[in-house]
């Protein structure tokens, strides 16, 4: 990086049809940190930002909402600004892509590409709804992936082996609108050439800043077949409509990342001295900050459209892992999706900041918020170890010397010595190694601790001396503060009050402060209680329970109690379970019912249990459903399962009961 030259940094642009949650923040912290960092050392830094406002789910929703898209994505940009500002995530512009300036802008980009031979028409074969009456985007479509032959995969790309594909390729695919099988229907679409970018990637990925891991994969997907890209959608669609068209529309991956450059040309209305930036490198550098999941779209799709509409790429692109609760992935039903919002019911959101600064490095690994040492990282080192050296040295100030901070410090050469690690901490910060700065950080905050525990102001008769070793160890607490400002931008920011300072910077650490008041010391931050995160946990188990009950008396059709006595349960032991050639699901169960002879059943339980498992099983089983005729052959029962926590497990009786025994 190029010190001395402007910085346009950008974060993904979040989706405009829900709430920001704590998966989405640890991008922008990651974000806000590094441009926090690089302001407080007095370069030239932009951070912009924008929602992404189209695509079939935001149709889809506003519709369910009974208003219009454009009212949704309003809504949806208010909430998500007010979110990031909370979390101290602060941009100097933040827009949407649903602007007159996108829209231009994409059309400027197409034109260009047309021009230079990149776009070409086509007409394709794609997934089309027949109940819902429209053509099927990527992510409405699920089916197995056609490499791995991974199950439950979305329509343009695999979460398992992150092979992209057209969703025609797709095994087994269902409508996720209607869960209806879509039939292909002609269409036709614009495409761009990615074919013809293969030898100028391969150069862009070596020459910029990628990450080792992201470079690998990059160079897997390279060596592969590139895939032209569809940048169309058909009607209905909210977004910009393609010219000389009626009825196409630019697909949503087309026009988003397009809004980078929207919303820095609106920013460039209030601030122009980033003026040029995307089209002169001379003038600075971009990087955008993004999930290790749409790697390909920044470093594959998104460096080609800007090179063949003559544009300039950016000099790098960061990738992050996922966050998983608790050692689990984010999940409704589990009680693990933390809205931004629920989170700040209860806690800190500087306690989040400094938590992920904690985990988060310069690699693609995910990270886990678990509560327990989330709450023990921050009682111990953040309040037990920080705030509490401010409050022991503060104290002595107000007592020994009315507010006063001495005119030197008692050991100025130790003093010195304290900063030595500051460098390296800078390092840290320059290249996302945001844990290895805590920790070093952590390890300057014990060294303070030390030094008034070694000196002991409470013992000392000298009001003098009192004053110097307080004053030094207020000195390393707004040292330790300013450098730890880019986690933490709102406790630097209580630090300046107490101080009786406007504006710290990185380079004010290295000046103490000497022979001016105070103001009295206030609590700063609290230990986080117990009671805290259980009333967190609650309230999201909570909202299981009633999106269950609402799920459940949606989806249930109640019935009479006359109806369910008419239900024969009878008690039956599985002797006999095989595999059903062709069938994914399925399993060919016997059951003996006693009296009542033995059944065959099939059941779909293949995919949580081996038929060794099952023979001997005691179960309860549906004895007079009528014989349903099957593909695989005639099922003459119900063997009765439930569903726990996403595992379907057989309900089993008491072993000792006898086989036919009625259920009553």
């Amino acid at each position: 990086m190029d010190t001395n030259k402007k910085i346009l940094v950008t974060s993904a642009l979040p989706y405009a049809n829900g709430p920001i949650h704590i998966g989405h923040l640890v991008e922008y912290i990651q974000t806000d940190i590094w441009v926090r960092f690089n302001k407080s050392q007095k370069k030239s830094v932009a951070y912009i930002c924008a929602d992404d406002a189209h695509g079939t789910p935001i149709m889809l929703k506003a519709k369910e909402l009974g208003i219009t898209p454009e009212k949704l994505i309003e809504k949806v940009q208010k909430e998500h600004k007010k979110d990031f500002a909370s979390f101290y995530v602060n941009f100097d512009h933040y827009s949407s892509t649903h602007t007159d300036v996108n829209e231009e802008l994409c059309k400027s980009v197409f034109l260009k590409l047309k021009e230079n031979g990149f776009i070409e028409k086509r007409t394709i074969s794609q997934f089309y709804d027949e109940k819902e009456k429209i053509f099927l985007p990527d992510r409405y479509i699920k089916g197995t992936c056609p490499k791995c032959k991974s199950e439950d995969q979305y329509g343009d790309s695999c979460e398992n082996c992150g092979t992209t594909y057209s969703p025609v390729e797709l095994i087994d695919p269902v409508s996720i609108l209607s869960k209806s099988k879509p039939i292909t229907k002609e269409t036709e679409h614009y495409f761009f050439k990615l074919k013809s970018f293969r030898e100028y990637l391969i150069n862009w990925t070596q020459r910029n800043n990628l990450q080792p891991s992201i470079k690998n994969k990059l160079d897997e997907w390279l060596k592969d077949d590139l895939n032209d890209w569809d940048i169309t959608r058909d009607n209905p669609y909210f977004g910009f409509k393609i010219p000389d068209e009626q009825d196409k529309f630019f697909y949503v991956w087309m026009d988003a990342p397009i809004g980078y450059i929207a919303a820095f040309k609106e920013f460039s209305k209030k601030n122009n001295s980033f003026e040029g930036i995307w089209d002169n490198e001379e003038v600075g550098e971009i990087y955008h900050f993004i999930g290790k999941d749409i790697a390909y779209f920044h470093a594959l799709f998104w460096p080609s459209i800007l090179e063949g509409s003559g544009l300039r790429t950016p000099n790098g692109v960061f990738c992050h892992g996922f966050l998983t609760v608790n050692g689990k992935k984010m999940s409704k039903s589990r009680g693990t999706f933390i809205k931004a919002t629920d989170y700040l019911k209860y806690l800190d959101p500087e306690f989040l900041r400094y938590y992920f600064a904690s985990k988060l490095n310069d690699g693609i690994e995910d990270i886990d918020l678990n509560f327990e040492d989330f709450s023990q990282k921050i009682n111990s080192d953040l309040v037990g170890k920080l705030i509490n050296l401010a409050s022991r040295c503060s104290s002595f100030i107000e007592k020994k010397s009315n507010f006063l901070l001495s005119d030197e410090l008692e050991d100025q050469k130790k003093f010195h010595s304290f900063l030595e690690d500051v460098k390296e901490i800078e390092n840290f910060y320059q290249k996302r190694k945001y844990s290895n700065a805590i920790t070093k950080i952590m390890a300057m905050t014990d060294k303070a601790n030390q030094y008034i525990n070694k000196k002991k102001p409470w013992a000392s008769s000298s009001d003098d001396e009192i004053q110097k070793v307080a004053t030094q160890g207020l000195n390393y607490f707004r040292t330790i503060v300013i450098i730890l400002s880019p986690v933490m931008p709102n406790l630097l920011e209580q630090t300046e009050k107490i101080f009786n300072e406007e504006k710290l910077f990185w380079d004010s650490c290295f000046t103490p402060k000497l022979g001016s008041k105070i103001e009295k010391f206030v609590p700063l931050k609290e230990r986080i209680k117990k009671e805290e995160i259980e009333s967190l946990n609650n309230s999201l188990l909570d909202e299981v329970e009633k999106k269950d009950k609402i799920e459940r008396k949606d989806m249930v059709e109640e019935i009479d109690y006359e109806s369910f006595a008419d239900i024969d349960l009878r008690v039956g032991e599985i002797i006999r379970a095989e595999n059903v050639e062709g069938a994914d699901k399925l399993l060919k169960l016997e059951v003996d019912l006693g009296e009542l002879g033995v059944k065959e059943v099939f059941a779909g339980i293949k995919k949580y249990y081996k038929t060794s498992d099952l023979l001997g099983l005691k179960t309860l089983v549906v004895s007079n459903l009528k014989s349903k005729k099957m593909k695989f052959g005639i099922s003459s029962g119900m063997v009765l399962a439930a569903d726990s926590d996403g595992d379907i497990i057989i309900i089993s009786p008491d072993s000792k009961i006898r086989n036919g025994s009625k259920v009553k």
